[in-house]
Parts: C-alpha cells; sequence; structure tokens
C-alpha cells in the first residue's frame, strides 16, 4: 500500500477492497479488473495508485478483507467465551455463519486465484487462524478462571483441535452442502471442554 496515502485515499482504498470483495463473492474468479472498476467507479489509474502490483495485491487486499470478516462475523461472542452459554451463543453464530456462506468460500476462491503456497497467501492463513486459535485459548481460559474446567485443561491443545475441527467441518459443508458435521464438531468439542470440567 502506499505509505503517504491521505484519509480520504485511505478511504478509497478500503472502498475499492470492499466492493472487490462483494464482486468476487458473486462472480468468483470470472470477475475481471474492468468488473471491478465498473463496480467500484474506478479509473484504471486509481486502482494501480492504490495496488502498484496490480490484480495479485489487490486479490490478496480483499483476502486480508476476508479472513478479518471470519473473525469479525464471531463477534462479540468469539471476545467474551466466559460460559457455557457464551460458547453456545458463539457456536450458534459460527454454524449460522457457514449455513449462510454455502458452498463457497470467498478465501479459497481467492487463494485459488493468487496460489494458496505464495508467502502472502499463506502469511494471512497463518494469522487468521492464530488469532482464531487465540481467542478460543482465551475463552478456554476463562471458563478455567471460572472453575468451569479443569486447571489442567491444555488449552492450546484443546484451541488448536477445536479449531481444526471446525475447519474440517467446513471443507465437509462444501463438498456436502450439509453443515451436520460442522455441527458436530464444535459440539463435540464443547463437550470435551464440559467433560474436562469434571
Amino acid at each position: 500500500m502506499p505509505e503517504t496515502l491521505t484519509t480520504k485515499g485511505r478511504a478509497t482504498r478500503a472502498r475499492i477492497i470492499e466492493g472487490a470483495a462483494g464482486l468476487l463473492r458473486e462472480r468468483g474468479p470470472a470477475a475481471t479488473l474492468d468488473d471491478i472498476r465498473a463496480r467500484t467507479g474506478t479509473s484504471k489509474s486509481q486502482l494501480f495508485h492504490y495496488f502498484p502490483e496490480g490484480k495479485d495485491e489487490l486479490l490478496l487486499a480483499v483476502a486480508r478483507f476476508e479472513a478479518d470478516r471470519v473473525l469479525a462475523d464471531q463477534q462479540p461472542h468469539l471476545s467474551c467465551l466466559d460460559s457455557w452459554e457464551s460458547w453456545q451463543r458463539w457456536r450458534d453464530v459460527v454454524v449460522e455463519r457457514y449455513e449462510r456462506q454455502g458452498d463457497t468460500c470467498p478465501l479459497g476462491s481467492l487463494f485459488l486465484q493468487v496460489g494458496r503456497r505464495g508467502p502472502g497467501a499463506r502469511a494471512i492463513v497463518t494469522e487468521l487462524m492464530r488469532q482464531w486459535q487465540h481467542h478460543l485459548a482465551e475463552g478456554m481460559r476463562a471458563l478455567r478462571a471460572a472453575g468451569l474446567v479443569s486447571l489442567g485443561l491444555d488449552v492450546d491443545r484443546a484451541s488448536a483441535a477445536l479449531l481444526a475441527g471446525i475447519q474440517g467441518g467446513v471443507s465437509l459443508m462444501m463438498s456436502t452442502g450439509d453443515s451436520t458435521h460442522l455441527r458436530a464438531a464444535i459440539d463435540t468439542g464443547i463437550d470435551y471442554l464440559r467433560t474436562a470440567g469434571k
């Protein structure tokens, strides 16, 4: 990103990213730079001013935006997992989010275009998973502090397992159109925490 953007420039760049994200969710890889320019009311020179490296740079910015949405859509529940009721509310929000998303994954579609193994794409996924697991681990620590789970609970391992279960459930849902596996993964993860308190 250009380092000397004004407030107006940052707003314009954000508007381009958000517009591109919406278009890419609708059309996927078929969306072109011309389509993005038309959707966002941006000239070619403006687009390359904000994204000098072209489409790949824009797609990575959109991927960051979509990754941020994954966590934002779980708030305020994800940051307040301090009771069994709050875990249930968070679970319902996650299931509803992915059922609403259906069998398409905006992040997956973007990474197919820019290359999942590229350092930029990998960094985005790594940071998303790091933050998500951190929130889950903090929630488990809150349960531990409230005496609802055992002091011996390995929160890092349990949060990693829960996150892996969610990702597997989402993958199966996108393949089958059925959220049964996602629901089972989260419910089993929460049941494990409940039994860890006994």
